[in-house]
């Protein structure tokens, strides 16, 4: 069972609104366009706030950790996919911006592997602004090729590859600054085991 706190309870509040947002757009439900948006909108903002209340009252979970990136995931993934299957998103930025996003996540295992945390970049925050805000047009939008939408969407793939090749530059930096820590502090360690043995050997008196 998961620690029981307002920020977790905001993050499986998002997965629970992920199939009402499908629901709501592929179904044909009376105003499901506006039902969809709300439920984007809302499940966006959850996004933000359990984050802000976790730091604010420092009740950071590994249930939290793991779960939050996958909930945002599941919300993006699911939304483009849907937009997708409306024909009012073209297949390929769909599909760019699903795998950036994956390819983050597996970065992201590779580096806890080699002890190295890579934080939240201000690029990675602007990327994740432009697409609720474009995801959200295509949504709401009664014109999903308006040429303001188009612009959105465009905003929306640049962010996205120039924030996921800043990732993969900084994944790489921080893995090789992980590994020289670890190798200087694996050198300091044998170094302080031979000082200590050349020291009792020092202290020892001959036999006569």
């Amino acid at each position: 069972m998961f620690p029981l706190n307002v920020p977790n309870v905001l993050t499986v509040l998002r997965i629970l609104l992920v199939p009402v947002l499908v629901v709501a757009l592929t179904t044909g439900l009376h105003h499901g366009d506006t039902i969809a948006a709300v439920v984007f909108a809302l499940a966006a903002f959850t996004d933000g706030l359990d984050g802000y209340i976790a730091r604010s009252r420092k009740s950071i979970t590994t249930f939290g950790k793991v779960m939050d990136p996958i909930a945002d995931k599941m919300l993006i993934t699911a939304a483009l996919i849907a937009l997708v299957s409306l024909n009012r998103l073209a297949a390929w930025v769909a599909m760019v911006i699903i795998a950036r996003e994956f390819a983050v996540s597996s970065l992201r295992v590779a580096a806890a592997a080699e002890g190295a945390i890579i934080p939240a970049s201000i690029l990675g925050k602007i990327k994740t602004v432009i697409q609720v805000l474009a995801v959200m047009a295509l949504i709401a939008s009664s014109d999903p090729h308006a040429a303001w939408v188009d612009v959105l969407v465009g905003l929306m793939v640049a962010a996205t590859v120039i924030s996921g090749v800043d990732y993969f530059l900084n994944v790489r930096r921080e893995i090789e600054e992980a590994r020289q820590k670890l190798h200087h502090q694996r050198t300091a360690a044998r170094s302080g085991v031979d000082t200590s043995r050349s020291s009792s050997s020092s202290r020892e008196v001959p036999r006569i």
